[in-house]
């Protein structure tokens, strides 16, 4: 039971360090929940602050959740690192290192199925980029690739992995409730590539 908490506490303070607020804040002087959606996850980092920065804090929300899942397999312990993956999802979305205004967690939950299974992963990252091509929204991809993704895990014949995929997918479409309304309205931002997208001067 020790250890059982030893790595949810661990996961949590993974989870809890906030990537896009620490990066924008000492590499380029502003805290990005103070502007666009007041997100302090990737998709508001790539919107407010550029893409190297958005590269920076969705490699570094991926790891997070990789660290995380992977603490049952650095400390032997037979607990499914799904499990304990939640620990970094909670951080993220309610991190205490940022008054517990975090992001919406994707990516770390991405991070999360990477060490846990790999090629699971892949088909992820593949879906929800097929999906942004077409969409150009994240939000958009994010939300649609969940409702596939979930039906998609019973092909694994693993329940824990379909049993987190269906909590997760309720509560990061939950966390994804303003974009939607967003899309329904035709207001929400779209990423400056993928189809249909033609560049104008203000791109160069």
């Amino acid at each position: 039971m020790v250890k059982i908490i030893f790595m949810f506490g661990v996961a949590y303070l993974l989870g809890s360090i906030p990537s896009g607020v620490w990066i924008g804040k000492k590499m380029y002087g502003k805290d990005i929940r103070d502007f666009g959606s007041g997100n302090s996850g990737t998709t508001n980092t790539f919107r407010i602050l550029g893409f190297k920065a958005g590269v920076m804090v969705l490699l570094a929300d991926v790891l997070k959740g990789t660290l995380a899942g992977s603490l049952p397999y650095f400390l032997n312990s037979e607990l499914n690192p799904m499990v304990v993956g939640l620990g970094a999802i909670i951080g993220h979305t309610f991190p205490i290192f940022a008054q517990f205004k975090g992001g919406k967690a994707v990516a770390t939950s991405a991070g999360v199925l990477l060490a846990y299974n790999p090629p699971f992963f892949i088909f992820c990252v593949v879906l929800f980029l097929v999906i942004l091509y077409f969409s150009r929204m994240v939000s958009f991809s994010s939300i649609l690739g969940l409702l596939i993704i979930l039906p998609s895990s019973l092909v694994t014949n693993d329940w824990v992995l379909t049993t987190i995929a269906g909590i997760l997918a309720v509560f990061i479409i939950y966390r994804h409730k303003d974009n939607i309304k967003r899309i329904r309205l035709g207001t929400e931002s779209k990423v400056p590539f993928g189809y249909g997208y033609k560049k104008t001067k203000k791109d160069s």
